[in-house]
């Protein structure tokens, strides 16, 4: 058994206990589309990227019980890494997180890369699922008309105050296309941003709402 395969062990004891926006599958949606951008990347390392993609979510602070060793390094330690991959690996996982608009500036191709991999899946008639998904698991509403989305949130407002599903497209999704770092991450988000749109549009003209 190789790195990547005792990692992908591990972590899918821990996806398992997600709901369906955060679970094995949305790994392995993200790590198809890293290996499609990895594709046109140059020097990027694919154990780092596949490994970034495995762990990403694992101590996810939505899920995450802050009396437990951090599952991330948890898994980190069993994999017996060499220092560099350990710091390159974290280096990539910090970059991923959009907390608000709050992000740490991605410094290595494969932060690059994982990051577009993960908001493709974000996006798009998917990203639209896990986030009806995810509201569903923690009883917010679909819509709400009188909700204003917020902008320029603290990762504490972003992450403590619980707004419609709906609204969650105008705080996050809707931002997410502009904000790729990778040629084909940029190529990929086209499509899948005017999937939303046009989904938010329909949702409009049923429901009679200005949402």
């Amino acid at each position: 058994m190789n790195t990547i395969e005792k990692c992908e062990r591990l972590v899918k004891e821990v996806y398992k206990h997600f709901d369906a926006s955060h679970d094995f599958q949305h790994i392995e949606r993200v790590r198809k589309n890293a290996l499609e951008i990895l594709e046109s990347c140059e020097h990027a390392e694919q154990e780092i990227v596949e490994l970034a993609v495995l762990l990403h979510d694992v101590s996810d602070p939505k899920y995450a019980n802050d009396n437990e060793k951090s599952e991330e390094n948890r898994i980190i330690d069993l994999l017996h890494l060499p220092d560099d991959k350990v710091s390159h690996i974290k280096e990539v996982i910090r970059s991923i997180s959009f907390n608000g608009g709050n992000e740490v500036e991605p410094k290595t191709i494969e932060a690059k890369i994982v990051r577009d991999a993960d908001r493709l899946d974000a996006i798009g008639a998917v990203g639209i699922a896990r986030t009806f998904a995810y509201g569903g698991a923690k009883g917010r509403k679909l819509y709400d008309s009188r909700e204003t989305p917020r902008a320029n949130m603290s990762v504490e407002e972003y992450r403590s105050t619980e707004t419609a599903s709906v609204t969650h497209f105008y705080e996050k999704l809707l931002l997410l296309a502009e904000g790729m770092l990778t040629e084909k991450g940029k190529e990929l988000a086209q499509e899948r941003h005017a999937f939303m749109e046009s989904f938010l549009q329909n949702l409009r003209k049923e429901t009679g709402e200005t949402i």
